[in-house]
């Protein structure tokens, strides 16, 4: 469905338009709408010359011998909840899942893995941190 100056256009002055019949510019008349998705990526939406699915595919980092870790604590957005947020790791989905999986396990607490760390539910920064620092990482905050 297309919409040329100020009315949508499925006819012609009067006659109809057939299924193989494309809808044209009329003499003066610009586009204004068009359902058609040029220019954006269909797989997150974004345009494409900033496309987001693209940085994430590529995201796979390999390991660093020496992983540094920080901490923070996170209740804005939350309805009030706390979360303890493990921040800045490598952005490998093996290492960020296997180590969100160590940490539930260590807190006895829920949790997730967002896109470079890991959130576990409630205020546990003590327990993370010995979690963290029997693995080997260096942990800050």
């Amino acid at each position: 469905m297309f919409r040329y100056g100020t009315r949508w256009s499925k006819t012609r002055r009067g006659d109809r338009l057939t299924d193989n019949e494309p809808v044209t510019q009329k003499g003066n008349a610009r586009l204004i709408y068009s359902t058609d998705t040029s220019g954006k990526c269909p797989v997150c939406g974004w345009p494409q010359r900033n496309c987001q699915c693209s940085s994430q595919r590529d995201a796979s980092e390999a390991v660093p011998t020496r992983v540094v870790a920080k901490l923070r604590m996170e209740k804005k957005g939350r309805g009030g909840k706390s979360v303890t947020v493990v921040y800045g790791l490598p952005r490998n989905p093996e290492f960020l899942r296997e180590l969100s999986q160590d940490l539930k396990r260590a807190c006895g607490a829920g949790g997730t893995v967002v896109d470079d760390g890991v959130e576990i539910q409630g205020d546990l920064r003590e327990r993370v941190r010995d979690a963290l620092m029997k693995r080997g990482y260096v942990v800050k905050g």
